[in-house]
């Protein structure tokens, strides 16, 4: 592995001393299709020169809404050669959510895909700060929507120059914003995550080092490229490591083995259900029909670790990591097999702390809020975009409070236990029960609402609602789905609704939801449920 020094970590130094040193490499494969490390070069070149040409400079924020595809990287990259700052929308997002998104992040100039692009057109007309929209689809600019909010629309193909010489390296410095990244609200909006180029590249250089990544390894990933996993753990990995990245489309249980193998790859990442997925998947040939070595698995799963690994032949890694840090603890594959189940631990990048409600610290074993204190400058996240209040919370003399609780065992492993924050795990995705609460409390006939987690038959969570209606009003749990959908992300739309005259609280009007959590637990069979109703929700 070629190490950079901190001050060469940005994405246009380390692209082109890959382009000067491994030209030849592959670094994506793509439908069949193979990049080489001095093609996507070029491509980022072409890119950071046809959005400079439209008038992109150095600190401006650029919306980017765009499915796996090799345009992300060249977009995203390419932005990031000028020092422009992407913002990732998660393709879920829409309505009052997607509208936030731009609108909070500043983003002047968005990037769109014909996919989303009738819910970008339903909000455009509030988005004052929009100077300019690129659509990327076969629709006529007259037909694609965007008109209504008054900026310029133009095709993507603007975009690519002709001109592939490469804007200077010193115009960006290893700690200019390079994206802000949306991450679930707990007790507010969700807030956008300011990450230096430099951790990235952190988390790129950590798991290279701990998983032992070569050159040879193909990095195989389905998981969205908005996302930092795919992005930062399998992207920025093979960056570091040389190597090639597999990019599929999505995860698609039917498809995988074929991907994996078709791709040649040697590594995949698995997030929450996607483990347990694969791991219901029939038994055949294909398991062993492969050339993979390593499985990254957030979680490990402690009660089938030895099966999955003698059953598809790979060992695995796990670490615990959120987008506003880096691998804080890695499990690798050296480590005590009787440590499966942890996330791992500290390899030198930070020290950890298990806290409890007070700021003690708790002996090992005993479950707290995980703290962490990072050491390598570079790796930590500048703080939350336009909210000092939250930055300001979120650290205690240096230490960043995750609002997750875990354990630390006798020897350093850290085991995690659950979420402290108010936030809902579903499928993959952080899930704001705020946001969810927030946006239904806008239908007309509702009057309070309440979300909280019921467990999931896919070892995750599901999405519940307590909803009072304002007196005299009628509606039917349909009713409320249908709303959700119009308005919020798909993966947030609620599973169970159940209508109650009132919302347990406390005398300070703070919500009891334990109570709640209680009772979806204790009434599970009997609540109303959508999918059992029979109702659907697209994405």
């Amino acid at each position: 592995m070629h190490d950079y020094p901190l001050e060469e970590r940005t994405i246009g130094r380390v692209l082109a001393e890959k382009a000067a040193r491994v030209p030849d490499n592959v670094f994506l494969i793509w439908e069949g299709e193979r990049i080489t490390y001095a093609r996507i070069e070029a491509m980022t070149n072409r890119y950071a020169n046809g959005f400079a040409a439209r008038g992109v400079r150095h600190g401006d924020h650029i919306a980017v809404m765009l499915p796996n595809c090799p345009e992300f990287y060249a977009v995203t990259w390419g932005l990031g050669k000028l020092g422009a700052v992407v913002v990732p929308i998660n393709t879920a997002a829409k309505g009052e959510m997607l509208r936030y998104f731009i609108d909070q992040s500043d983003a002047t100039r968005v990037v769109v895909d014909d996919k989303w692009v009738e819910r970008l057109a339903a909000v455009c007309d509030r988005l004052p700060q929009v100077v300019a929209y690129f659509y990327r689809g076969p629709k006529e600019l007259a037909s694609c929507g965007l008109q209504a909010g008054g900026a310029e629309v133009a095709g993507f193909g603007v975009l690519e120059s002709k001109d592939e010489s490469r804007p200077p390296l010193d115009a960006v410095a290893f700690d200019d914003t390079q994206l802000v990244m949306y991450t679930s609200g707990t007790t507010g909006p969700s807030k956008g995550v300011m990450c230096p180029h430099s951790q990235g590249h952190a988390v790129g250089r950590a798991v290279t080092l701990d998983f032992g990544y070569r050159p040879d390894d193909v990095l195989y990933t389905c998981l969205p490229l908005f996302h930092a996993n795919a992005m930062w753990f399998s992207s920025y990995a093979a960056l570091w490591a040389d190597a090639a990245i597999a990019l599929a489309p999505r995860f698609s249980a039917t498809r995988f083995w074929d991907d994996i193998r078709r791709s040649g790859a040697t590594q995949f990442n698995a997030l929450g259900a996607m483990t347990n997925i694969i791991w219901k998947l029939p038994p055949g040939p294909h398991e062993r029909d492969h050339a993979l070595r390593l499985c990254m698995a957030v979680p490990v799963p402690k009660e089938i670790y030895r099966e999955l690994q003698a059953r598809y032949g790979v060992e695995l890694t796990s670490v615990f990591a959120m987008s506003e840090n880096f691998s804080v603890t890695c499990f690798t594959p050296a480590d005590p097999e009787e440590k499966a189940g942890s996330a791992g631990r500290p390899r030198g990048a930070c020290e950890l702390r298990i806290v409890d409600d007070d700021g003690g610290d708790l002996p090992a074993g005993e479950v707290g809020e995980i703290w962490v204190l990072p050491r390598l400058p570079g790796s930590m996240m500048k703080g939350y975009y336009r909210m000092p209040e939250e930055t300001a919370r979120a650290f205690v003399d240096g230490w960043f409070r995750t609002g997750d609780r875990g354990y630390l065992d006798a020897d350093g492993y850290l085991y995690f236990v659950d979420r402290k924050k108010e936030a809902i795990r579903r499928r993959g995705e952080n899930v704001s029960a705020y946001e969810v609460e927030l946006i239904l409390s806008r239908h007309p006939a509702v009057l309070e609402v309440a979300a909280i987690p019921v467990a999931s038959e896919m070892t995750e969570d599901d999405v519940m609602v307590y909803v009072v209606k304002r007196p005299g009003e009628t509606l039917t749990h349909e009713e409320v789905v249908h709303f959700a959908a119009a308005h919020m992300s798909y993966f947030m739309v609620p599973r169970f609704v159940e209508f109650v005259d009132s919302l347990p609280k406390t005398a300070t009007e703070k919500l009891e939801k334990y109570k709640l959590k209680q009772d979806a637990d204790a009434r599970r069979d009997e609540l109303w449920d959508r999918e059992r109703a029979g109702v659907q929700v697209g994405r």
